[in-house]
Order: C-alpha cells, then structure tokens, then sequence
C-alpha cells in the first residue's frame, strides 16, 4: 500500500510500515530526525494528502492549540483562540481527505466536542511502555488498535502526596492509611504530583508529540500487517 504519515518527523511509524514493505512516506513541514530524508516529504500535509493517491493515511496533526491541557490559554493570550479554530480546520481538512482509510491521533482535545468523539482512547502502558499518556484516535475504515503488551508500574501516588512501592497495593499508602481512598499508578513519565516529567524548552511539544515504538509496531502490523 501507499501510506502517507502526515505531521510526522520523528519517522516511527514510517519506519514500521516500511518494514512490512509498503511504499510509506512521513510528511512534515520540518525536516525528519528518524534517519531516512528520502522516505520525507516536506512539505504541507494537506496539499501532499490531497494532491496525490494513498491508500491509507495516519496522521498527527499538532496539538499545541489543540488539547484541553492548553485551553484556558485562549481566553489569556490575544489571538490563540483563532489559532484554535486553524487547528480545528486543519484537522476536519485531514479527516475528509479523500483516502479509503484515515486515522487521526491527538491527545485529549477540543476535536471530541467541536468535529466528533475519538473512537478509541489508547495508553503507552498497554504497549509495553510504562508510561501514561491519553491518546485519542479518530478512525475511518480501520479497526480499533488492539493492546499488544501490558506494562506495570512500580510505584504508587496517593492524593495526600504520598509515594509508595507497588507491592503494597492501591490502598497501602503508609502516610495515611487509605485516608484518601485507592492511589493511583505512577508511571515513569509523572512526577509525583502526576505531571509530566519533561521539563519546559523549546523542544518539550516535539519530545512529546514522539509516537512510542510500541504503538507505532501495532500501528503497522494491526492496520498494515498480512489482513490488509
């Protein structure tokens, strides 16, 4: 097949695909890091998925003015709420591409109230990373990504600030007995206050807009693989 991976950079999908044999491309107005410039296409992912065939696309549109984490932005900074609605479009631009099969990934965003719910919710942990990390998956001919391999987390964080070793159990928080009802997991990505570890710089949105190798293998063999 002909796949286009639109908004992609880093080239882990591209890369995937590429393994089983089909004629994939990255697409990016940035130059690619993943290695492989002549498997690039830099230039607007719009124009490229409408100005040539593909048989499928997955694409990542970016999601700075996107996600709900960012939001309450646009009513503090003058001009980002129109940066929102742009996003918007672009993402609807991509959807009605005229490609037999398409899917959308983003975090947890504005696409599920303003175009349409995502079809399936997908985390790093059930593809063997141990990490968390929402992501949102709108689908147009595609089944649903099946979890390939579940990871476990080592630690536990209770709402009263406590961290604690795994083996003790949801309800084993040692500071205060359970007070505060079941702890959650804390992944290798969080602080313990559950936020992301990755500290503010100018690269901090593209490290973590990086599809994780274990989504971007199910990506391939589950939508690309010896069924299609």
């Amino acid at each position: 097949m002909r796949i286009l991976v639109a908004c992609e950079e880093s080239q882990a999908v591209t890369k995937e695909l590429r393994k089983l044999g089909h004629e994939a491309f990255s697409c990016d107005i940035e130059p690619c890091s993943g290695g492989h410039p002549e498997w690039h296409i830099q230039d607007d992912a719009i124009k490229t998925a409408y100005g040539e065939h593909w048989d499928m696309m997955i694409a990542h549109p970016p999601c700075t003015y996107l996600s709900v984490s960012g939001l309450h932005w646009n009513k503090r900074i003058p001009g980002r709420a129109e940066k929102t609605e742009q996003a918007l479009k672009f993402v609807k631009k991509l959807m009605d591409a005229p490609i037999d099969k398409i899917a959308i990934e983003n975090p947890v965003s504005c696409i599920s109230t303003r175009i349409r719910k995502p079809d399936q919710t997908i985390q790093p942990w059930e593809f063997g990373h141990p990490e968390s990390k929402a992501t949102c998956l709108w689908l147009k001919n595609l089944p649903l990504l099946k979890p390939t391999d579940y990871a476990d987390w080592k630690q536990y964080r209770c709402r009263c600030g406590g961290v604690f070793e795994a083996e003790l159990g949801k309800y084993g928080c040692p500071n205060c007995g359970a007070d505060y009802g079941a702890a959650k997991p804390l992944w290798d990505n969080q602080t313990k206050s559950g936020q992301n570890k990755l500290s503010p710089s100018k690269d901090r949105a593209k490290l973590r807009s990086k599809t994780y190798p274990g989504i971007a293998k199910a990506i391939a063999e589950q939508w690309a693989g010896n069924g299609w």
